[in-house]
């Protein structure tokens, strides 16, 4: 629409006005526009910085470090102590759970499916093979793949002599290869995730190995991440660190300066882990056994007898989460039987030899270390048990001789070889005293004056026999002479 401003020059000045007033409102209304955009793009921006730094500070974790350590042999009972703590990290959302190592013999059947807890655990889990000179055997080499973050401590190592995975022999060719196949890629994908090298895992699953702290460190890219002398070092070396979840969150790790919370096992677990050891199984079923046989060798009240069986039981419990070859636990208990026999057979020790060797023998193969390598009871405590038993034995068979060869101590013929007192002359028939009671007595060789001693030599009749002691005196200088 066009105004004219050319009739008169005070309508012409009005419409010039009303122009300029239009081009104002018309500028002022760009700028706020401009502005209303500015302050959007600033505000949106504030936005993604705050999402940005509350991402952030998400990831960067700053909960409790807890640590566990493992020692003994790893069983389904130091299983379930390492599922509580990681279950107790988890639901405090730790900034990590950190399993310290110690431990080299292992059960197979119970430490690979832990493994996999650990690789699909919800927070950062530290492996961590330390002090110096710990072997950690088949448990570090599962539990240092499946682990956020590998670590050692110096002159370490893990992993085993003999193959990893204990196949069947009765299965076909291509079945053990599929098996060994499936061990073989899940090493591999939980090193693979975390960046660690797996040109070992072929060789360690089929044929066994063995790799050290610096061949791990050395390898490229490295087979474990890190090697800290102690914990102190270790947290250091963390600090810092971005790991990678199962579930694909990545969490920074905020380590220095901070201090671990120990996780210790409780009393029952403890208790448990004890008796799980194969020596300590082996030595109370021994000694279980020997109260048996004691209860056997001096019959009592039975209260050797009831220890003996609550001792056997204890070590069964313990046996029981080992894999425990039963043909030579049978055996140990052959042997304990034969040891048994030889109090009752006129064998001259040669039984309770045979017992020893088969005991010796059983225990040496008690444990079937193809399931649960680097597991076996100690060779001093199989040998100072031989030593025990035969020396058991050779005082149980004292026992039951002595107890045979003395004379009967009860009753009438337990007065036969007693010393008597004349109380009445024996004229061949008199009386005497003796075990604190009068007897009526025939003298052997004639007469015997009241207070004098005689021996008794029979009982007859409920009249003792007896005989002068100097009758006997004389009787042995004859055979004497």
């Amino acid at each position: 629409m066009m105004i004219d401003c050319s009739v008169q020059n005070g309508v012409k000045t009005i419409c010039s006005g009303n122009s300029n007033r239009l081009r104002r409102q018309t500028m002022s209304l760009g700028l706020q526009i401009q502005l209303q955009r500015l302050i959007s793009f600033l505000a949106l921006l504030i936005i993604l910085l705050v999402g940005a730094a509350s991402t952030s500070a998400q990831n960067q974790s700053n909960g409790p470090i807890y640590q566990v350590e493992v020692e003994g042999i790893v069983t389904d009972v130091t299983i379930n102590y390492l599922r509580r703590a990681l279950d107790q990290a988890e639901a405090s959302s730790a900034t990590a759970l950190i399993i310290q190592l110690s431990s080299d013999g292992s059960v197979l059947r119970s430490i690979r499916p832990f493994a996999g807890e650990l690789a699909e655990a919800e927070v950062p889990v530290v492996v961590y093979v330390a002090p110096t000179s710990t072997e950690a055997g088949a448990a570090g080499t599962f539990f240092l793949s499946a682990a956020a973050i590998a670590a050692m401590a110096p002159d370490t190592s893990f992993g085993n002599s003999t193959p990893l995975a204990n196949i069947d022999a009765l299965l076909s060719e291509q079945t053990q290869n599929l098996l060994l196949d499936n061990v073989i890629q899940q090493l591999r994908d939980w090193n693979t995730s975390h960046g660690r090298n797996t040109d070992w895992i072929d060789r360690a699953v089929r044929d066994g190995a063995i790799i050290n702290n610096e061949q791990a460190i050395a390898t490229n890219p490295p087979t474990v991440d890190l090697v800290a002398r102690d914990n102190t070092e270790l947290l250091t070396l963390l600090e810092g660190r971005t790991v990678e979840l199962a579930n694909g969150q990545q969490v920074q790790l905020n380590t220095l300066g901070q201090t671990t919370t120990p996780i210790a096992p409780t009393l029952w677990e403890q208790f448990l882990m004890f008796i799980t050891s194969p020596t300590v199984a082996f030595l109370l079923l021994v000694m279980g056994a020997i109260a048996i046989y004691a209860e056997i060798v001096t019959p009592g009240i039975g209260v050797l007898a009831g220890l003996g069986v609550v001792l056997i039981l204890t070590a069964l419990g313990g046996l029981l989460v080992l894999p425990v070859r039963w043909l030579s636990f049978v055996g140990v208990l052959l042997a304990f039987g034969i040891v048994g026999a030889d109090l009752f057979v006129p064998s001259h020790g040669a039984l309770t030899v045979i017992g020893i060797v088969i005991l010796v023998v059983s225990a040496l193969t008690l444990i079937d270390t193809a399931q649960a390598p680097n597991t076996f009871i100690a060779l001093w405590a199989i040998a100072m048990v031989a030593l025990i038993v035969a020396a058991f034995a050779a005082i149980g068979l004292w026992l039951i001789l002595r107890t045979r060869n003395q004379p009967i101590a009860t009753g009438q013929e337990g007065l036969v070889g007693r010393l008597a007192e004349v109380r009445k002359r024996l004229e061949p028939e008199g009386m005497v005293f003796v075990e604190g009671a009068l007897w009526r007595a025939i003298s052997e060789d004639g007469e015997v004056e009241p207070g004098d001693w005689v021996r008794v030599t029979a009982v007859y009749d409920l009249r003792l026999v007896v005989r002068r002691l100097e009758a006997e005196a004389e009787a042995e200088g004859k055979l004497r002479l």
